[in-house]
């Protein structure tokens, strides 16, 4: 009996000893390969379903956003979206970075759904979306846009003398919001003046300068002893501005004076003629999924199929930027389908002057401020 149990020791001694000796230490490429690959696994998984980082390269947002600030933008408020383009590589969007090589194929396009969230879009989110005219990507690899959420599914929207209404009353204006305004003087006025007032964007011409700016120190430039006046330069009602949604041709609609118009909404239907074309024709030819879609002459067929009504599939979103005068949103092209949405902006946690010096080059009092 002890001779048996002295076997089952050495028996297993020697399978541990074998062990070990099969056992060969990573090399240093291994090592570094293996953390490679966790790391893109680990990052991928982070952006694609609970946080992504952005940056702001535009002034359409000021002077609430600024260009050079980064963002954190949540999936998890309005629920991460599946892939509607699977392959892709990893951590990239349209193209392989510092190329212009696109970075998926769309031989495999799967259908896109939402996984719950713990919020709804609403009105004053500054969000995150894919812009929706860019028809020749899929969805989800659209260009990434952020603006501020002015309207939500269901509203009727309306801007009258550069102040939006929702449901015919009037909503509070985001607290940074700009207009462009025209400084009429007949001094040469320094670069220093226009840092004092925090001016970014400012084009000389004729007997003054364009600028844009808050109210509040377009009333304080006003009191300057050396500048004449300051006038908001804001469009005349009926001026039809070229670019306008939905067409400049039947609505003289611009900038400062837009709509009324019906956000679209899941479940609302529209009796189709060609006032509800016009509006509503190219939300229905191109973001609701429809196969084969005919507009002409106040006529509608899905599919050879002659429609006289049209129920719409999802939710939409009116966008517009804090910069109001230098801002390209709803206003010129239309509504953001839900299938569009791809998160909200949380809070900064970096930001780089792109003129600053080698001293003042970060915004020290903009890291890590909330986005509001």
């Amino acid at each position: 009996m002890e001779t048996e149990n002295n076997d089952k020791k050495s028996f297993l001694s020697f399978l541990k000893f074998k062990k070990k000796k099969d056992e060969k230490p990573k090399s240093k490429i291994k090592e570094w390969t293996d953390a490679i690959v966790f790391a893109v696994i680990a990052a991928t998984i982070i952006r694609w379903l609970i946080m992504e980082a952005f940056t702001i390269p535009t002034p359409s947002m000021e002077k609430s956003l600024l260009v050079g600030d980064f963002l954190f933008v949540s999936k998890m408020h309005y629920g991460a979206r599946t892939a509607a383009t699977p392959l892709q590589i990893p951590l990239t969007h349209q193209y392989i970075w510092g190329t212009q090589i696109p970075s998926y194929l769309d031989w495999i396009k799967l259908p896109q759904y939402r996984l719950p969230g713990f919020s709804s879009v609403k009105r004053n989110d500054v969000v995150v979306f894919n812009h929706p005219t860019e028809l020749e990507y899929p969805v989800d690899l659209k260009t990434n846009y952020i603006k501020r959420c002015v309207g939500v599914a269901g509203d009727k929207i309306e801007v009258k003398d550069m102040q939006v209404y929702i449901n015919d009353e009037p909503v509070e204006n985001p607290a940074e919001m700009q207009y462009k305004y025209f400084i009429k003087t007949s001094e040469n006025l320094s670069q220093r003046l226009f840092d004092k007032y925090d001016i970014t964007e400012v084009y000389q011409m004729g007997e003054g300068y364009l600028i844009f700016t808050e109210p509040k120190t377009a009333q304080e430039l006003e009191k300057l002893s050396f500048i004449t006046s300051v006038n908001v330069a804001k469009s005349q009602e009926g001026q039809a501005e070229g670019r306008i949604y939905p067409d400049a041709t039947k609505y003289p609609w611009n900038t400062d004076f837009w709509g009324p118009m019906v956000i679209p909404a899941e479940g609302m239907t529209i009796e189709i003629n060609e006032e509800t074309l016009t509006k509503y024709g190219y939300v229905i030819q191109f973001y609701e999924s429809n196969d084969v879609v005919d507009i002409a002459n106040g006529t509608l067929k899905i599919d050879g199929e002659s429609i006289s009504s049209y129920t719409f599939t999802q939710d939409y979103y009116f966008m517009m930027g804090d910069n109001r005068h230098n801002s390209l949103d709803s206003r010129f092209w239309g509504f953001v389908p839900a299938d569009h949405i791809v998160g909200k902006a949380l809070f900064i946690w970096m930001s780089i002057d792109p003129n600053g010096g080698f001293t003042d080059k970060i915004r020290w009092s903009r890291l890590f401020n909330l986005i509001d």
